[in-house]
């Protein structure tokens, strides 16, 4: 059953129902050009695909009959009531949409999508999941920011410092980072950036629709600093991660933005293969001592059989000796860079204060050539 949505997070409204004396009222949720054309005189149709979109953060038309209001959208869904009006053929992709009362739907509508040439029949509702789907994806425009993840060799490596930066370091630079926090035990990245008392959604809080999250959510529904938005881990009991809602809410966060920071824990399971598997590049973050360099080996290996770019950056000070080519030599990584300590960036992260970069501190530095080589064209 399609799981409800609970909250609207962009505010806005969508108009409800077209009788048969109000053919070309238009039902739109949020700005612009409609995705998805619903052509239909049949009230209850209008009002439970309407409920759909909402759920899809779909924009929606609702027209009463073909015309040119409704050309250019993504989808269009076609009712029973005004299939002999469609030409065969004349829309493309369109889907017929029939409410199923009774046991089995209305005599003749396989004729009818047949010579409507329609691609779909969706029964309602019984395939509304399947219709959430299609919603979804059409309200969505590609998913193509690139998704760069950082995790630890070991504890305390400053992985989740890192991401941080990347994500702050990126929204002053004029993108649009998404910073996800995927680590369940890693106390919650809202805390660090001092974003735990503002209202928005966290993981539990998703609202999902049919396994997919609207882009709307990443938009308009998280916490939110200075561009940067963070899809935060809870501090109650510790979120459990499912594979298919990460997969679901790294696309939307693709879709939403210029870029997503992905803090990861060091221990692969199904949802971490999941954003590995759609990353651009990963970042082993390894402090250079013999005893990090043998942790993050372990790690590394549980890492690439999912990757198709992992480096290592390496953390200063130097121990013993083992420089950061030592580190990455043993690792059989990249290196990816030096990372040397950051004066004051415990004490501030552990106040809640959030990262103030110093525009020429080593993290600032790094975060900079990171970016500048993990954006660039081609």
């Amino acid at each position: 059953m399609l799981r409800p949505i609970e909250a609207d997070p962009t505010g806005a409204r969508s108009g409800r129902g077209a009788g048969p004396g109000d053919p070309d009222r238009v039902a739109v949720r949020g700005d612009g050009p409609p995705e998805v054309v619903l052509l239909t005189r049949d009230r209850a149709l209008v009002d439970h695909v309407v409920a759909l979109a909402d759920a899809a953060g779909a924009r929606l038309q609702v027209l009463g009959a073909p015309g040119a209001a409704g050309r250019g959208a993504r989808l269009t869904l076609v009712g029973l009531d005004v299939t002999t009006q469609v030409a065969t053929g004349a829309v493309r992709g369109a889907v017929l949409v029939v409410r199923v009362e009774g046991a089995d739907p209305p005599e003749g509508v396989w004729r009818q999508a047949v010579e409507m040439g329609a691609e779909h029949v969706v029964l309602l509702p019984e395939a509304e999941e399947w219709l959430v789907r299609r919603l979804v994806d059409a309200a969505a425009p590609p998913a193509r920011a690139p998704v760069l993840a950082v995790l630890g060799g070991c504890g305390g490596a400053g992985a989740s410092s890192l991401a941080i930066a990347l994500a702050v370091t990126a929204a002053e630079h004029g993108l649009r980072p998404v910073l996800v926090d995927a680590d369940p035990l890693g106390g919650g990245l809202d805390l660090p950036l001092g974003l735990e008392e503002l209202d928005g959604f966290r993981w539990p809080d998703l609202p999902w629709a049919a396994g997919r999250l609207p882009v709307s959510v990443i938009e308009a529904g998280l916490p939110e600093i200075g561009g940067l938005r963070v899809l935060a881990c809870t501090r109650g009991e510790p979120t459990v991660l499912d594979p298919e809602a990460v997969a679901a809410a790294v696309d939307a966060a693709r879709r939403a933005g210029d870029l997503v920071v992905v803090d990861l824990p060091r221990r692969v399971g199904d949802a971490e293969a999941v954003v590995l598997s759609r990353c651009r590049r990963v970042l082993l973050v390894v402090p250079s001592s013999v005893r990090a360099a043998a942790a993050g080996s372990l790690v590394a290996a549980g890492v690439e059989p999912h990757a198709a770019d992992v480096r290592v950056v390496v953390r200063g000070p130097e121990i013993s000796g083992c420089d950061a080519e030592a580190v990455a030599d043993a690792l059989m990584l990249p290196l990816q860079g030096e990372l040397r300590a950051e004066p004051g960036l415990a004490a501030a992260l552990e106040a809640g204060e959030g990262i103030a970069l110093r525009r020429r501190g080593p993290l600032a530095t790094l975060a900079r050539r990171i970016l500048a080589d993990v954006l660039e064209p081609g």
